[in-house]
Order: structure tokens, then sequence, then C-alpha cells
């Protein structure tokens, strides 16, 4: 049985394996999103002053290690394609495997450290927030740098995506096992749970990648033994020239010249600040416009729904990518947002169905647009490698290069969403008093009170505005990206010349 069970796993598509990193990852990582908080503020009682301490150096540390983490991994790749300093991909492909290999555990056994007392909470949130970010980050780089390494037709691209978005909904279900087991008073099942959920990653980050590893050792030995033999039969008519390296200055230089990574970005900051903007103030929209219309059955299906429904939902849109490419279903989507929200302005707060279908679907729809933009990184990691004429492509690097401009967009969305409804209502959730001024005044004061306006009015206006204000945004940036139709196949031909048809120079036999 156990022979049999092993001869189907080395039998699995690649992938399918490579899918399943996305399973290892989600299962632990929905939990910390979800707990991670309270644990701290309940259960370990950490005063206000040392959590946004910890919380001020994370953000700083969070946008820094991914370019930091992607330059120490790909600077290597930077220099310009030389003769007979060819980097092969089973190559590339096996360096990103080891350090999965490696950082898929520890970022496990980090994860582990939230939920055992073991120093004082002020510095254990620190400590844990940052050690468990740097390996979130090194698993989550490597692993999207495969998707640019492992493919280059947007077909087997989408392919790769679909298994990641299918193995991260199975992850999600970890969200609603948890909930049978967390208990603030009695911590000991749930830290059990976590200790299960963390053996199961490892097991599965041990056993993908050394499958992964095995397949491509024996293509990469025999891209080693077809340029050993191509080497003793090179014209060395000069010595081969020494290759350059490029410094970070000048890569920063080579992105600012790259004109469709600007506009990328740009779009993908306002995406990324919809997405925590949601994450953010899902729970506040559903207690102060639908508390009291739902049952609460009602409004915990409706957050399960926003944790599962965009990962199943991405596996329809990436069929659409391949039939329309991904361009044309990104656009859609954000016509798809400013029509739902404009028709939701239109209806006004009192529609309760209206109103949970269309709290869920933002969540859904903007999640599952963030999923697909991963797809357009690698097609901007395949124009880097043209433009620039690099010996390998840098993928993590630029993976870590867009996490720097865009990760900034988790901090504004708090910020930026907690100023509106304060500057709108008079209400601050740092402070409980000010709900009951805005929302009951007392009898002498109550014409004037209903001038101003309620926060139930003030949550529905921040809930249809910043959809519509980020959707003609990111139409405007959107529009001016090029890297799609004729391009984009022009670019992924031209990829595939340079790290296939660049062989040294045979003599004539």
């Amino acid at each position: 049985m156990g022979l049999r069970l092993l001869a189907c796993l080395f039998r699995l598509p690649t992938a399918v394996i490579y899918g399943s990193l996305s399973l290892f990852v989600s299962i632990l990582h929905n939990v910390f999103l979800l707990y991670y908080v309270d644990t701290f503020v309940s259960v370990y009682k950490i005063d206000k002053l040392s959590f946004w301490i910890g919380e001020t150096v994370f953000l700083i540390w969070n946008s820094l290690n991914d370019p930091l983490f992607g330059w120490l991994s790909d600077r290597v790749f930077l220099s310009t394609q030389q003769p007979g300093a060819e980097i092969s991909s089973p190559e590339v492909v096996l360096k990103r495997l080891r350090a999965l290999s490696h950082n898929g555990p520890l970022f496990a056994i980090s994860f582990l450290a939230f939920w055992v007392a073991w120093a004082h909470p002020g510095v254990q949130f620190l400590l844990c927030l940052c050690m468990y970010d740097s390996f979130l980050t090194m698993v989550d780089l490597h692993h999207n740098a495969l998707l640019a390494d492992l493919a280059v037709s947007a077909r087997d691209r989408t392919s790769l995506n679909f298994y990641c978005s299918l193995f991260s909904a199975i992850g999600s279900l970890s969200v609603f096992m948890s909930y049978t087991v967390w208990n603030k008073e009695d911590f000991f099942s749930f830290r059990i749970f976590c200790v299960v959920l963390a053996l199961c990653s490892i097991v599965g980050f041990t056993l993908s990648t050394q499958l992964l590893r095995q397949r491509f050792e024996a293509d990469g030995k025999a891209k080693w033994d077809q340029e050993s033999t191509l080497k003793q039969l090179y014209i060395e008519k000069h010595s081969v020239p020494q290759e350059k390296r490029i410094t970070l200055a000048e890569y920063l230089q080579q992105l600012k010249r790259h004109r469709n990574f600007l506009w990328f970005v740009c779009m993908n900051l306002v995406q990324v600040f919809h997405c925590h903007f949601n994450s953010n103030f899902f729970p506040l929209f559903l207690e102060h416009l639908l508390s009291d219309q739902i049952s609460v059955s009602t409004g915990s299906f409706l957050l399960g729904v926003s944790y599962i429904a965009p990962h199943l939902n991405n596996l329809y849109f990436l069929s659409l990518c391949r039939r329309c490419g991904v361009y044309a279903v990104v656009r859609g989507l954000f016509f798809l947002k400013l029509a739902l929200s404009v028709v939701m302005l239109l209806a006004g707060p009192n529609q309760v169905y209206l109103l949970c279908i269309f709290i869920a679907s933002n969540r859904v729809f903007t999640e599952g647009t963030c999923k697909l933009l991963n797809l357009v990184v690698t097609d901007l990691v395949d124009e880097d490698l043209v433009l620039n004429r690099r010996k390998q492509a840098a993928s993590a690097l630029l993976f870590g290069m867009v996490a720097l401009v865009t990760k900034p967009g988790q901090t504004f969305a708090p910020l930026i969403g907690t100023w509106l409804l304060c500057a709108y209502t008079g209400y601050d959730i740092f402070q409980r008093t000010p709900l009951g001024n805005v929302v009951s005044a007392p009898p002498k004061l109550e014409s004037a009170a209903a001038l101003e306006p309620t926060l139930r009015q003030g949550c529905f206006y921040l809930l249809v505005f910043v959809p519509i204000a980020c959707a003609l945004l990111q139409l405007l940036t959107w529009s001016q990206f090029s890297l799609h139709g004729k391009r984009l196949q022009m670019v992924k031909a031209q990829r595939q010349g340079l790290t296939q048809g660049e062989a040294p120079e045979v003599k004539m036999i």
C-alpha cells in the first residue's frame, strides 16, 4: 500500500506538486491572520505602547525584506548575457527549490512561536512578527519566482496558478476547523491544533520540494553534460570576456526605465490598499450595516465565504485568462467593481439582500484580482529579461521590488479608512464613547443630531465610494499598461530565443 502511494506521488504532474506548496502556506497563514492580534491582546495582555511599537517595526521590516531577500537571491542573474556564462533553467529551479526546502519548515516553526508565552509580551510580539514574516517572505518570493521560471507560455502559467488557487482554497478550511478549538480561557487545545498544522506543513514542504528536485536534477544533469560537450568544441580565439555585474543603483535605474513596471506598481498599490481595506473593515461593515438585519449564522457564513470564495472564483478567472488574456480579465474586473459600486450607491443602505451580496462580492472580486496579478508580474519578469538582456530572469528580485512599492498600501488602508470615518461621522474606532454620541443624541439636541450623518450612513458611503475611487484610478493606470496582445507575444518569443537559442559556436565537422 505504501509503495503504491509513493508511486502515485512520483507520477503527479509538476503543476499539482507546485500548487500543493500553497496549501502548506495557507493552512498556517490564515490561522495566523485571524488569531495573532487577539492572542497577544486578550491572552498575553500586551500593553498598547508595545503593540504599536511592534506593529511599526513590523511594517518597516515587512516592506524592506522583500527587495532585500530578492536582491540576495537573484543579484547573480542581473549581469548581461555573455558567451560561455550561461545559467541553465534547471539550475535556477533547483536553487529555488533548495531555498523552499529550508525556509518552508522554518516558516512552520516560526508559526508555532506565537502560541506559547516565552518572553515579555512586547518583546515576543516584535520578534515573532519579524521572524515569521522573514520566513514567509522567503517562501513567497521563491514560490512566486518559480511561476516565472517553470513556464513561459501564458497557458502553462495559468495552469500552475490554477492549482495554487485550488490548494489555497483547501487550506482555508483550517480557519473553520480553528473555530472548534479556539478558547481564550483554555489555550491547550488550540496549541495542539497549531502543532498538528505545523507538522503537516513541514512534512508537505519537505515531500513536495524533494519530488520537484528529483525531477529537475535529472534535467540539470543532462543540460550540464550537453554544455560540457559544447565547451570542448567551442572556438576560443579570445578569452571569454569578464561578465559585468550590475549594482543595485544600476538595477534601480533599469527599473525606472521599465515603463510597464511603473504603471503596474501604481495600479497594484491601489489594489493592495483596497484588498486590505476590505479585510480591515469587513467586520465593521457587518456590525453597523447588517447586524440588526441578519442572524449571527448568516454573518459567520459571509465571513467564511469571503475567505474561501476568492480562491474558488479564481479558478474560473484563470479559465477566462486562457481565452481572453490576463490584461482583459483584470480590466473587466475593474469595470465590474465600478458598476457594482454605482448600483449599490443608487440602491441605498436599506436593501439588505443586495447589501449582503455587495459586501461579500466586493471582497471576493478584489481578492480574486490580487491573485491574478502574479501572472502579470511573471510577464514583467519576461520583459525585464528581454529589455536588459539578462543571462537569467531575476524573478524573485522583481517580485520583491513590486512588494516594496505596493506594501505601503497595507498601512494606508486602515489609516485612511479610519480617518475618513472619523472625519465624516466623528466616530473613532479607538474610543468607544463617540459611538453613542453619533448614533443617539439627548432629546434636547435631537434636531441638531438629525443633521449629522449617522455611523451607519458613514459606513455605507465608505463601503461604496472607496471601490468607486479605486476602480477609476486603476482603470486610468491600467489603460497605460502595454504588455499585452502582440507586444506580450513578441516578448515571450524573444525570451524563449534568449534562453534556448544562445549556444556557443561549434566547429564545423
